[in-house]
């Protein structure tokens, strides 16, 4: 026997290896950076890596309520990752660059960037969207008339008010569709749940403020491109 680790995430490594090899569960960092060991926990969606273990009395987990179950802790994450992608989780410039890929980035400023600071931090964990009841009852519908769910909402914000994306009008109207947005009832479950401490709730009354035209993305305070090679952006001899 040997000695066990104070997280709950530790806990499911000892069992697996000295108890029931079969036991079936997703880990990866073991630091709250992958998201990958997201379970129910007493009733609470949470990582097992980062919540620690009761010290007194028992300890119920379950895998993240309402998604298909493939095997004990895994569920199936294809509808919740297939959301996401609907989102578009990408910069879409405003117009095409002529020079090849990569050779230039989008300028912004940090107080541009700053908008976006508990956005970018999202991890995909799926903590917040299986703690929803309205993803329990909606996002499991067929496109396009399901609920898309905080996290996908919270990411489709962070592209909306990123200055370098110059996508926001078709953005806006693929989230016009009613269950995509406006079925969110802001119980707020997902912003109480995240491991990152994250506002997913407040990201969603964001969006229907643009959806309904009370609000507007500002101008950006920097505007244009700049080589994404330094020696390129400046004489060499001042690079070095």
């Amino acid at each position: 026997m040997h000695f066990c680790r104070p997280m709950v995430l530790d806990a499911l490594m000892k069992i697996k290896m000295e108890q029931d090899s079969t036991l079936a569960f997703r880990k990866s960092c073991r630091e709250g950076i992958c998201g990958s060991c997201g379970v129910n926990i007493d009733g609470i969606n949470r990582l097992a890596c980062l919540h620690k273990i009761r010290p007194r009395g028992t300890t119920k987990i379950y895998p993240l309520p309402h998604m298909y179950v493939i095997k004990d802790l895994i569920v199936d994450m294809n509808k919740f990752l297939a959301q996401h992608n609907r989102i578009k989780p990408y910069p879409i410039p405003k117009e095409l660059c002529v020079k090849s890929e990569g050779d230039q980035q989008f300028l912004q400023s940090i107080k541009d960037r700053e908008k976006m600071d508990g956005l970018v931090e999202c991890i995909l964990c799926a903590c917040c969207s299986t703690s929803c009841p309205e993803y329990w009852w909606h996002g499991h519908t067929k496109p396009p008339n399901d609920f898309l769910g905080p996290a996908a909402l919270l990411n489709a914000y962070r592209w909306i008010v990123d200055t370098r994306d110059g996508a926001t009008h078709e953005r806006l109207s693929e989230l016009r569709n009613y269950y995509n947005v406006y079925r969110c009832h802001q119980i707020n479950n997902c912003t109480s749940v995240c491991p990152k401490r994250l506002e997913p709730g407040r990201a969603i009354s964001q969006l229907r403020l643009y959806l309904s035209k009370f609000k507007k993305k500002p101008k950006p305070d920097m505007v244009g491109k700049a080589p994404s090679d330094p020696y390129k952006a400046c004489p060499k001899d001042e690079c070095e």
